[in-house]
């Protein structure tokens, strides 16, 4: 069988190559639509991987806790919703204390989500270099153990410098490139909101390419009673809370209880606070990237189809072009079986041979595309390659099969008289 099957394959190939123009034209269908689905598999692994690493950057036992929900929305937000009362610091201390799968909290503070006004930018300052958009919030020490944010240079501020509402500051990365080239700016001064601080420390870059939020390197970090010292009307808290490796789901429903509890929620209504993990945004995301694939794989079938309609129509005209050589196999001693295999091995080759070019030609635009777009992440997945290749092979087959029973059904002797 192997035999066989070597034989017909270098069969196919010669006819390949004495019809190159026509084998072209004929697998372009699967050409384009093997592309298709290698480039957008690429994209959507990329973009999954990017999202994965950007959210478990943020600690994968970190519990996000607001008054609303946080993550992907799939709807808008509700008049309850947007009416809700913040959470407090007081709900930060109270989470600590009693919620014993609780290792550590971290609270910001930031001036209040007004909806119906679009807020005023943060604008940073150094000599005559300014940068706006900022993340800028008062927050504790713990802060980057929760949120597992890694100073590069210098140190992060203390409680001592946070109970003493020292004007102190840690700044992103992309602040530190801006206002010193040189990485030279710890104990430099820099101005945010018109107040004077003190850099004492740079973090590291978060993960994440496409994902990462625009101010995530462009953060200000103060100590959390400076910040209030300064603005004392904000009041506006996200609170993170670290659970025990193993018990972030323990955590989170005494979490729940407890803020149940302080927000005076009836037994009867659902929470007026939103609690989420890495984990949860991450399965929202993915639902949404499922669906993306699911037309991919629909638009890329398109192709494939035209491809195969292609490959059967050639094979039939092959037929007919070779009936006279089907005649002499026959006639020689070749079964049916031998004809049909010998059919479906030159199709199952013809679109096989289109499939691997359509395969170079989706990873070459997956290559591509971060020199065009660089926050774009691509990645090919061996799977996506594997099932590519056997999709074009099984089109091959499965168009292939009518051709070849038609030229299995030749009679010998009225084939041998075609002319």
């Amino acid at each position: 069988m192997a035999m066989h099957f070597g034989v017909n394959s270098r069969m196919a190939l010669e006819t390949v190559r004495e019809h190159k123009t026509r084998s072209f034209l004929t697998v372009l269908g699967v050409v384009i639509g093997v592309a298709a689905m290698i480039f957008v598999a690429a994209i959507l692994v990329g973009i999954s991987r990017d999202f994965q690493g950007f959210l478990e950057d943020y600690g994968t036992n970190t519990l996000f806790i607001f008054r609303f929900d946080i993550g992907i929305r799939t709807g808008r937000m509700t008049a309850e919703e947007r009416n809700r009362k913040p959470l407090t610091l007081e709900d930060a201390k109270a989470i600590l204390a009693e919620c014993p799968h609780v290792k550590n909290v971290a609270v910001e503070i930031q001036p209040r989500i007004d909806f119906d006004v679009r807020p005023t930018p943060q604008v940073a300052r150094y000599g005559t270099h300014e940068i706006t958009d900022l993340d800028y919030t008062g927050t504790n020490p713990s802060y980057q153990d929760v949120y597992n944010a890694h100073v590069k240079q210098g140190r992060f501020f203390s409680d001592f410098e946070n109970s003493h509402s020292e004007d102190v500051a840690v700044i992103g990365s992309e602040i530190d490139k801006n206002f010193f080239p040189a990485h030279d700016g710890i104990g430099k001064t820099i101005l945010v909101g018109g107040v004077a601080y003190q850099v004492i420390g740079v973090l590291e870059e978060r993960k994440g390419q496409l994902f990462k939020d625009q101010t995530a390197d462009r953060t200000v970090k103060v100590p959390y009673y400076s910040y209030h010292k300064h603005y004392p009307a904000d009041d506006e808290h996200f609170i993170g809370a670290e659970a025990y490796p193993g018990f972030k789901d323990a955590a989170e429903d005494e979490i729940r209880g407890l803020l149940r509890r302080r927000r005076n929620v009836p037994f009867n209504k659902p929470d007026n606070f939103g609690i989420t993990t890495a984990e949860a945004i991450a399965d929202t995301f993915r639902q949404i990237m499922s669906t993306v694939a699911l037309m991919t794989i629909v638009v890329s079938s398109i192709g494939l189809l035209v491809g195969g309609v292609g490959v059967m129509n050639i094979m039939l005209m092959s037929v007919t072009e070779r009936t006279h050589e089907i005649g002499v196999r026959k006639a020689i001693g070749a079964r049916r079986g031998d004809v049909i295999r010998q059919f479906l091995t030159e199709a199952m080759v013809l679109t096989g041979l289109g499939g691997l070019a359509g395969v170079l030609v989706g990873v070459g635009a997956a290559a591509c595309l971060p020199l065009i777009f660089p926050s774009m992440p691509t990645s090919v997945p061996l799977w996506a390659v594997i099932s590519a290749v056997v999709t074009s092979v099984s089109v091959g087959l499965f168009f292939g099969i009518y051709p070849a029973v038609k030229a299995a059904r030749l009679d010998p002797v009225e084939a041998l008289r075609y002319e």
